[in-house]
C-alpha cells in the first residue's frame, strides 16, 4: 500500500471516528468510475478511507456522504453498498471455505465434525440455518464436552450464516449442513472471516448461537 494512504498510518472510522485493528474495520478506495469501491484485501491503490466492518455503520456512511469528504473526491455510495459488501464478504469465506477443504481443513457431515470436536481439532463449527435443530443439538453436547477438555474450558465457536440453499450458491456440491474448520493456516482463515462477517451482519461473538466462545461454568 501507498504511504500516500492516509489510512495506513491511522486506521480510524470515518463514522464513528474511533481507532481500531484492520480486522475491524474495512478499507474503501475510489473506484476508475468514481464508484466507493470496498477493499477487502487492503491492496487496491489511492486515498483510502476506513469504516468500522458494521453493517449498519456502512450504511451511516452511505446516508451522510462521509466517503466523499474522507477521500477527498466525487465518491458516490448509493444504498445499495451495504448490502453489495455483504455479498462480498460471503463469497470471500465461501472462498476460503473451499480453498481449506482442499487443504484437509475443513470436513463436512455431523459424524465427522462431532469427532472433529470431542478430539480438539475443530478450530469452529458451522450449520446452515435450517439444519435439523437435533443435529445442531448433539454437535453443541460434543462443543460442551470438549471445553472441559480445554485448558481455557472455551468452547469452539459456532456459526449459523447461511441456508442450505445459500450454502449451494457459494459453494455448489461442496455445500453442507454441519462442517467444521480445523487447525492450519486455510481453518483459520474460514474461522476470520466467518467472525467479520457475523460481526458485520450484527452479531455478538460472545452471546451468539448458545454460548460459542463462552467459559464453560
Amino acid at each position: 500500500m501507498s504511504k500516500k494512504d492516509d489510512g495506513v498510518n491511522e486506521r480510524m472510522c470515518i463514522v464513528t471516528r474511533e481507532s481500531g485493528e484492520a480486522d475491524d474495520l474495512i478499507r474503501f478506495v475510489v473506484g476508475p468510475d468514481g464508484n466507493v469501491v470496498p477493499d477487502l484485501k487492503r491492496q487496491l491503490p489511492g486515498r483510502g478511507c476506513w469504516v468500522k466492518a458494521e453493517r449498519a455503520i456502512v450504511e451511516k456512511a452511505v446516508a451522510k456522504k462521509l466517503f466523499a469528504r474522507a477521500l477527498k473526491a466525487e465518491a458516490k455510495a448509493g444504498p445499495e453498498l451495504g448490502a453489495e459488501l455483504d455479498r462480498l464478504l460471503a463469497a470471500q469465506l465461501g472462498g476460503m471455505m473451499n480453498m481449506a477443504r482442499k487443504a484437509g481443513q475443513f470436513i463436512t457431515g455431523s459424524t465427522k465434525v462431532d469427532q472433529a470436536v470431542r478430539s480438539l481439532a475443530a478450530l469452529a463449527v458451522f450449520h446452515s440455518t435450517d439444519a435439523a435443530e437435533d443435529g445442531v443439538r448433539k454437535i453443541d453436547q460434543a462443543r460442551k464436552a470438549a471445553s472441559f477438555l480445554r485448558d481455557d474450558e472455551m468452547e469452539i465457536p459456532s456459526f449459523k450464516l447461511f441456508s442450505e440453499g445459500e450454502l449451494g450458491g457459494l459453494l455448489g456440491q461442496n455445500a453442507f449442513i454441519h462442517a467444521a474448520a480445523l487447525a492450519g493456516q486455510a481453518g483459520e482463515g474460514v474461522v476470520k472471516r466467518a467472525i467479520m462477517l457475523e460481526k458485520y451482519r450484527g452479531g455478538d461473538r460472545l452471546r451468539a448461537h448458545g454460548g460459542a466462545g463462552q467459559p464453560n461454568q
